[in-house]
């Protein structure tokens, strides 16, 4: 009869432990329209099913708060600042480097201690007005110092996570004092306080208050799928600076194993799929991003943009100029 009992009793705790791994927790950076999707895929060709918390902002501090008692056991960001601070805070683990993940994901793309990957790309572009600057082919990040560009540029806040890569991966090919001349000199070039985000500067290009703008290039493509906001998509083009040189800046979003994760078996086959090329491929078509899986093609519409060179500096080489890349924003008052 206790044999009996024993067996019973491993049995449950056998079931409850795989109900247990059936599920993951996602606290999600990314919009529901662009994870909902994949998540159902995932679901859908493995029987795990997956609850997320939606939220521009508070998730680190909600993690912090949680401790060991958190149920996250992933967490998906937007940009690639998150996942630095992320590790940064203790709130990751590493994960297991499996076949998939190094097969699908550059090293130029991940934690060299495996605590962060990225899961798609994003182009740090310059938008020029049609009417006033034309398509700029030839065009460097550093040629936005220049002086024939004074009074015409537009962006967003220098501390953005998005300036604040383009920054810091200048800072790793350039120097500091270089960077900081550069910095010194965009600022004197630009038309406005920096303000608003980056589509609200392509906004401005249209209305005639700049000629170029940095921007994100998937912005491009949501403009243009937008018909409040086509029209300013209409009014410029899209250009991929460096060309000739190191290549266009990359910045990411991207996912980390949360530390307390209670479900990390099942966590990692979600990164794992994440990374394949059916999830790769609909990162692409969702958010019109570039897709980190070299096997995978970005969607049609991104393809019309044309091919470039990115510059292939690792993430973590621009990681550790960041918080240099902020003093320069502050030292030069880039957005006072």
């Amino acid at each position: 009869m206790k044999r009996l009992l024993a067996t019973s009793i491993l049995a449950f705790s056998a079931l409850s432990a795989q109900a247990a791994e059936s599920q993951v927790n996602i606290y999600s950076f990314r919009q529901p329209f662009l994870i909902k999707p994949i998540l159902e895929q995932f679901t859908k060709e493995t029987g795990i099913k997956t609850k997320v918390v939606f939220a521009k902002k508070g998730l680190i501090q909600r993690l912090k708060r949680e401790g060991e008692l958190s149920p996250a056991d992933l967490v998906l960001t937007s940009n690639f600042s998150k996942l630095l601070e992320l590790k940064d805070s203790g709130l990751t683990q590493p994960y297991q480097l499996t076949s998939g993940l190094s097969n699908n994901i550059a090293p130029q793309f991940r934690d060299s201690a495996n605590h962060w990957l990225a899961l798609t790309k994003r182009v740090r572009n310059v938008y020029s007005s049609k009417d006033r600057a034309g398509k700029l082919g030839a065009l460097k990040y550093e040629d936005l110092a220049k002086v024939e560009y004074k009074g015409r540029i537009c962006t967003r806040s220098g501390k953005h996570p998005y300036n604040l890569g383009l920054i810091a991966s200048m800072i790793a090919h350039d120097g500091e004092a270089q960077t900081e001349q550069w910095l010194r000199g965009v600022k004197a070039n630009l038309a406005r306080k920096p303000q608003g985000n980056d589509r609200a500067q392509v906004k401005a290009i249209k209305e005639g208050l700049c000629d170029v703008s940095l921007g994100n290039s998937y912005y491009y493509g949501k403009m243009i799928k937008d018909s409040k906001q086509k029209a300013w998509a209409d009014a410029v083009y899209l250009n991929f600076p460096n060309q000739k040189g190191r290549g266009s800046h990359i910045n990411v979003s991207g996912a980390v194993m949360a530390k307390h994760a209670p479900h990390k078996v099942a966590a990692q086959k979600l990164l794992d799929f994440l990374a394949s090329d059916k999830a790769q491929g609909l990162y692409a078509k969702l958010n019109m991003e570039y897709p980190v899986n070299p096997k995978v093609k970005p969607s049609k519409l991104v393809q019309s943009w044309g091919e470039f060179k990115a510059d292939n500096i690792a993430l973590e080489k621009i990681a550790e100029n960041r918080q240099k890349a902020l003093k320069l924003v502050d030292k030069v008052g880039f957005d006072l």
